[in-house]
């Protein structure tokens, strides 16, 4: 029976494992993720999408190799190109993708294409399972993951000149970006020059990722992702049966007052989960037959509890724009911004399981380019 056949890398050769050993520290980052994680398992999973499942034709780059190198790039906040660059000459990122010293990197056009085929022949199912895969080795690892989701949605701002794609528009022309759409940034409430009490928004065009986080790990354990005029609350029964479905040990469910839903609590409730969504006032202002209900849930010892979790996903949020490009869209398109938010949150889960388990921070763009 025919094998996978993949190209053949030179990193094992005796040379290159001599000047890797002797050169880069031990406790580097990458040299710990390159080996914590086993990486074959990704390799059975990616290449069921790849044409006669790489048995025939030309060997291409083992899907490995390309996804390590697809993760530089999401860690470091490179492009492609400067991504391809980087591997080239920087030794720890060569070890970690696989190569032999002298090894020239993948072009990043190979990296467009290993996109486009996942994406063709799996939609969004191979990144999919990506993240459930580093959960899972997580899980096997030792990371603890405690009982509290926190869930919301970052936005994420279109790679769109707004001004000019109106005028296109006004042309005839198509948008740039057809999926992109508007929605709410901020929401608060303010005083009026009358005293009154209204509720300002500030909005954005593109795209929301909405996220569920395990509180105690600080790892993310599901993603859907919506154009920005997506509802928040609308996406909590997709990202709890992801989070069930792996098996993370749910409890409490905290999340902003956009998902302040019935449906929702009543959901929670179904499956024994306690609601820690934090309630619109109207719940418990108003004279309403229910209103006793709302009160008894806003005291009970779970909902407080769940709320002072809130702070984390926020954090994880400013870390992901800040630190790993989620701020602006690198792709056109929502199926490609899925892609670009799933390898945006494996590079941050596979940051903190080796903070976790080995105690090594990751150091970032700024220290490798110094």
């Amino acid at each position: 029976m025919a094998r996978e056949r993949f190209k053949v890398l030179g990193e094992g050769s005796f040379f290159g494992r001599m000047v890797y050993d002797r050169v880069i520290p031990r406790d580097h980052f990458l040299v710990q993720l390159r080996e914590m994680i086993p990486w074959q398992r990704f390799t059975y999973k990616m290449v069921k999408y790849y044409r006669g499942r790489a048995k025939e034709g030309r060997p291409p780059y083992n899907p490995a190799v390309l996804l390590r190198m697809l993760l530089i790039a999401f860690l470091y906040n490179l492009s492609e190109r400067q991504t391809e660059e980087m591997v080239n000459y920087h030794l720890p990122m060569k070890y970690f993708v696989g190569l032999a010293v002298d090894e020239q990197a993948p072009d990043h056009s190979t990296l467009t294409a290993f996109k486009a085929r996942l994406l063709a022949n799996g939609r969004l199912g191979a990144f999919e399972e990506m993240l459930v895969e580093i959960v899972r080795i997580a899980q096997e690892k030792g990371v603890h993951f405690g009982s509290i989701q926190v869930m919301d949605s970052v936005h994420t701002v279109a790679d769109v000149n707004v001004e000019k794609d109106d005028k296109r528009q006004k042309e005839g022309k198509a948008p740039r970006d057809p999926n992109a759409h508007w929605g709410v940034k901020h929401s608060r409430r303010v005083k009026d020059s009358n005293g009154h009490t209204i509720e300002q928004k500030e909005y954005f065009y593109g795209y929301k990722a909405h996220v569920s986080l395990n509180s105690e790990s600080g790892m993310v354990t599901s993603v859907v992702v919506t154009p920005g005029n997506g509802h928040d609350g609308h996406q909590l029964p997709r990202l709890l049966a992801k989070d069930l479905a792996q098996d993370v040990p749910v409890n409490i469910v905290t999340a902003d007052r956009a998902y302040d839903d019935s449906d929702n609590h009543y959901l929670l409730e179904s499956k024994g989960i306690h609601s820690a969504i934090r309630l619109n006032d109207y719940r418990t202002k108003k004279k309403d037959a229910n209103k006793q209900v709302w009160l008894e849930l806003q005291s009970s010892p779970e909902y407080k509890l769940g709320l002072k979790e809130r702070y984390k996903i926020e954090r994880k949020f400013g870390e992901a724009k800040l630190g790993h490009g989620l701020r602006r869209c690198r792709y056109i398109g929502l199926l490609r911004y899925a892609i670009q938010v799933f390898l945006t949150v494996i590079a941050l889960n596979v940051k903190r399981m080796v903070r976790l388990l080995l105690g090594i921070n990751f150091k970032g763009r700024a220290t490798v380019a110094a």
